[in-house]
């Protein structure tokens, strides 16, 4: 389990709730000055989770005022990138004469080094906060500096890569163990550079590896999005993603998998959840393999029974079936 501490303001008695509020935000992103039309009975909640050197932190609270001021850049600045995804909610930010407006599954961005105001909606509001050092990021610290304030969607292209990971692991953390918590920061910065060059035009500023293990990323989502495809293959995933098929098969050695045993375990993953949900119990066996892009039940039935040491039926009756090969 991912080391995380949660703070709910309805824990503290209802005077000291602001308060703590505003210094939980300081010590998490930077001195900053709060105000709310909810400060006297302010209903907030935070958790905050640990991926080493990088912070990850979805919030849930009422309209709020964020001031950021030079004398505050002056006597302390982390040099932190920052970016909150808005999952619900409307927010406009300020830096001198530059204004920019979120909505939900827009990407806020910020830098700890220069003054702003944000002033959000009504609320509740419900965003994902992510603090990466200065020292974490890929590209040149004026380059960050380029992407505040920019047009960053969570919908498509690198800004919904970003976004399905922050979602995926503040969702559930218990798949990951302690020693993860370092490789899922390394993970998130590189994605978080690669947006950041990806609207400041500087692709090329970026380490190769950082391409390369984005690149990855971008073909791992290209396949959970079409699993249930009997025509992906290793050849289709490449030539989707404008790389031959030697390059795609040399990244997955790189993760210690092949294409096709991750398309296979994936596929396999979707079709043990199905088989177990109750809802689908009338849905014929034969048939979610279909939906999960086998074309054959007899393929199916092999495959499942070679990864979790039981038969597709075995496992919609309640049988105990191992995460095997397919976790």
């Amino acid at each position: 389990m991912l080391s995380e501490t949660l703070f709910r303001s309805e824990d503290l008695p209802q005077a000291e709730r602001f308060g703590a509020w505003q210094d939980l935000l300081s010590r998490t992103h930077a001195p900053m000055r709060l105000t709310s039309t909810h400060q006297a009975d302010f209903r907030a909640q935070m958790r905050l989770i640990s991926l080493g050197e990088v912070t990850l932190w979805p919030a849930v609270f009422p309209q709020l005022v964020f001031l950021r001021t030079p004398k505050m850049i002056r006597q302390s600045d982390p040099e932190h990138g920052h970016l909150s995804l808005v999952l619900n909610g409307n927010a406009v930010a300020t830096w001198g004469r530059t204004q920019a407006h979120y909505s939900d599954y827009d990407f806020h961005t910020n830098d700890t080094s220069r003054p702003y105001e944000i002033v959000t909606a009504e609320g509740p509001i419900s965003m994902i906060g992510i603090e990466v050092p200065r020292a974490q990021l890929s590209l040149p610290w004026r380059k960050v500096q380029q992407a505040v304030g920019q047009c960053m969607s969570g919908r498509e292209g690198v800004g919904a890569l970003l976004a399905q990971f922050v979602t995926r692991v503040t969702a559930d953390g218990s798949p990951y163990g302690p020693a993860d918590a370092a490789r899922l920061g390394g993970v998130l910065s590189d994605l978080v550079s690669t947006l950041f060059a990806s609207v400041t035009d500087a692709d090329s500023a970026l380490p190769p590896e950082t391409r390369t293990r984005t690149l990855v990323l971008h073909v791992k989502a290209f396949i959970r999005r079409n699993l249930h495809d009997p025509e992906l293959t290793p050849a289709s995933v490449a030539a989707a993603h404008y790389i031959s098929s030697s390059h795609l098969h040399r990244l997955f050695r790189t993760e210690g998998t092949t294409v096709a045993s991750y398309i296979r375990d994936h596929r396999l993953q979707g079709a043990r959840r199905d088989l177990a949900d109750p809802a689908l119990a009338a849905t014929p066996v034969h048939v979610i393999a279909f939906r999960w892009g086998f074309k054959d039940h007899a393929t199916f039935t092999r495959a499942f029974r070679a990864a979790y040491g039981s038969t597709p039926t075995d496992c919609r009756h309640g049988a105990d079936v191992s995460t095997g090969g397919a976790g």
